[in-house]
C-alpha cells in the first residue's frame, strides 16, 4: 500500500474546495432542521393537543422524507462523476430520468403517508390525537412530488459544485414558513383555525414554492446553459432510472435504518416516563442539530470524491475523501467539546424542571461522546456514495444500527437496569461500528481500487473498474 503523502499546496486546495462547497450545504440543513422548529413552537402556542398531533404527524412524514432524500442521493455522484470527466453534455439526459424518478417516488410516497394507519397503530398513538394525527399527514402528503422533484434539483446542482442555490431556497422556504403557519394554524386573515391541519398545508405549500422557484432559478442561470436540461422531452428509459435506483435505493435503506433507529429508540423510552422521555427529547434535539454540520460535510465530500473519480484521478480520490473526514473531526472536536463541558447549561435552555435537567444532562454527555463515531460515519458514507459505493455500506449500517445498536441499548436498559443511559449507550455502540467498518471501506477502496473511464453506463455517469 503506497504511503499517503500529501503535498501542502493540494492539501489546502482540498480543504477549501470542500469548506466552499460544505458551507451553503450546512445552511441548508439547518434550514431544514428550522422548519421543524417553527412547526413546533407554531404548534405549542396553539394548545398542546396540537403540539401533540404535529410532533406525531412529523415523525411519520420524516420516514417519507428520509425515503425521499435516499433515493434522490444517487442523483450527485452521478452528475459529480460526469462533471469530472468533462462529460456535461450528458448530464440533461440524467437529470429528465432523475425527474421522473423523483415523480414517481414522490406519488409512492403520497400513497404511503395517506395510508399511514397501520403504523400510527403500531406506534400507539392516543385515540384522542388519531384524527388530527391523520389530518396533518393527508395535508402534507401533497408535499411528497414537490419534495423529491426539489431534491433531484439540488442534486443536479451540488453534483456541479453549485451548493449555495440549496441554501438560498432552503432559507427562503424557512422564512416563508413562518407567517403561512402562522395564518393557517391559527385562523388569520378570515381563514378559520386549521391546527395541525394547517401546519400540513403550510408545509406542503412551501415545499412546492421552493421547488418552482428552484426550476425556474435552473432555467435561467448561466450555469445551468449547455446541458440541455429541458431541451426536449424524454420518455422514462428504464436502463437509466434502472441504475439510478441501484445506487439510491440502498442509500434510502440506510437513511431509513438509521431514523428507525432513532424512532424506535424514543418509542422505548416513552415506556420509561414523561420525565424520561422529555430528557431524551431535549439531548436528541441538540444532537440532531450539531449532527447538520458533519451531514453538510458529507454531501460536499460526495461531490468531490465523485469529481476526481470521474477524472480517473486516484489520488484526487484520497484527498478528497480523508481531507473531509479530517475536517468533519475538527467540526466534531467543537460539539463534543461543548456538550462534554456544558451539559447543564444546555439542558437549562430547554426546560426548568430539576428531574429533567439531570437526566438530560447526563445523555447530552453521551451524546458528546458519540459525535466524532457519529461524524466519521456519515463522512465515510459521502465519500462512499462519491464512488456509487452503496450496497456494502447500506448493509454495515443495517448490522450496526440494528444487529449492534439496538440489542446492546435494550439490553443495558431493561436488563441492566440503566433505562435511558443504557439506550443511548446502545447508539453509541451503533454508530461506533458503523463509522469503523464505513471508514474501513472507504480506505481500501482509496488504495485498491482502480478509476478508469470505460465508455458509458446506463445512468449516463462514468463507470470505473
Amino acid at each position: 500500500m503506497k504511503a499517503f503523502r500529501p503535498e501542502r499546496a493540494r492539501l489546502v486546495h482540498e480543504m477549501r474546495a470542500t469548506v466552499r462547497l460544505a458551507l451553503p450545504l450546512i445552511a441548508a440543513q439547518l434550514a431544514a432542521i428550522g422548519s421543524n422548529v417553527i412547526d413546533a413552537v407554531l404548534a405549542g402556542h396553539v394548545s398542546a393537543h396540537v403540539l401533540g398531533a404535529v410532533a406525531v404527524g412529523a415523525s411519520i412524514w420524516s420516514l417519507a422524507i428520509v425515503s425521499g432524500i435516499g433515493m434522490m442521493m444517487a442523483v450527485p455522484p452521478s452528475v459529480a462523476q460526469l462533471d469530472g470527466a468533462g462529460r456535461r453534455h450528458e448530464v440533461g439526459a440524467v437529470f429528465r430520468q432523475a425527474l421522473w424518478l423523483a415523480l414517481g417516488m414522490g406519488v409512492l410516497l403520497w400513497f404511503a403517508v395517506r395510508h399511514a394507519a397501520p403504523l400510527i397503530d403500531l406506534i400507539g398513538v392516543t385515540p384522542s390525537l388519531r384524527h388530527d394525527v391523520q389530518r396533518f399527514l393527508l395535508a402534507i402528503s401533497w408535499g411528497a412530488p414537490a419534495l423529491t422533484c426539489y431534491f433531484a434539483l439540488r442534486g443536479l446542482s451540488e453534483g456541479l459544485s453549485l451548493t449555495r442555490p440549496s441554501m438560498y431556497f432552503s432559507l427562503a422556504g424557512l422564512v416563508l414558513l413562518v407567517p403561512l403557519g402562522y395564518v393557517l394554524m391559527f385562523g388569520k386573515l378570515g381563514i378559520p383555525p386549521q391546527g395541525a391541519h394547517g401546519c400540513g398545508v403550510a408545509t406542503a405549500i412551501v415545499l412546492w414554492l421552493e421547488m418552482l422557484s428552484f426550476a425556474v432559478y435552473v432555467i435561467c442561470r448561466r450555469h445551468y446553459r449547455g446541458l440541455g436540461l429541458f431541451d426536449h422531452f424524454e420518455w422514462p428509459d428504464l436502463r437509466r432510472i434502472g441504475a439510478l435506483v441501484q445506487v439510491g435505493l440502498p442509500m434510502a435503506v440506510s437513511l431509513l435504518a438509521e431514523a428507525g433507529l432513532f424512532v424506535a429508540t424514543a418509542l422505548i423510552i416513552a415506556t420509561l416516563g414523561e420525565d424520561v422521555i422529555a430528557s431524551h427529547q431535549v439531548a436528541v434535539n441538540i444532537a440532531s442539530l450539531f449532527f447538520m454540520i458533519p451531514l453538510g460535510l458529507a454531501m460536499a465530500i460526495t461531490v468531490r470524491v465523485g469529481n476526481a473519480v470521474g477524472r480517473g484521478d486516484e489520488r484526487g480520490v484520497r484527498y478528497a475523501g480523508l481531507c473531509g473526514i479530517g475536517l468533519t473531526l475538527v467540526t466534531q472536536l467543537f460539539s463534543a467539546t461543548l456538550m462534554l463541558c456544558l451539559p447543564y447549561f444546555i439542558a437549562v435552555l430547554y426546560t426548568h424542571d430539576p428531574r429533567v435537567i439531570t437526566l438530560a444532562a447526563q445523555l447530552i454527555m453521551l451524546a458528546g461522546l458519540f459525535q466524532f463515531s457519529d461524524g466519521i460515519q456519515v463522512a465515510a458514507n459521502g465519500a462512499l456514495r462519491g464512488l456509487k459505493d452503496t450496497r456494502v455500506p447500506m448493509a454495515i449500517t443495517l448490522f450496526a444500527y440494528w444487529g449492534i445498536g439496538m440489542p446492546v441499548g435494550w439490553w443495558l436498559a431493561f436488563h441492566r437496569g440503566m433505562g435511558a443511559r443504557g439506550m443511548w449507550i446502545g447508539l453509541i455502540a451503533g454508530l461506533s461500528v458503523a463509522a469503523v467498518m464505513l471508514f474501513t471501506r472507504f480506505w481500501r477502496s482509496a488504495w485498491k481500487q482502480r478509476w478508469r473511464p470505460r465508455s458509458h453506463d446506463h445512468a449516463g455517469a462514468t463507470g470505473y473498474a
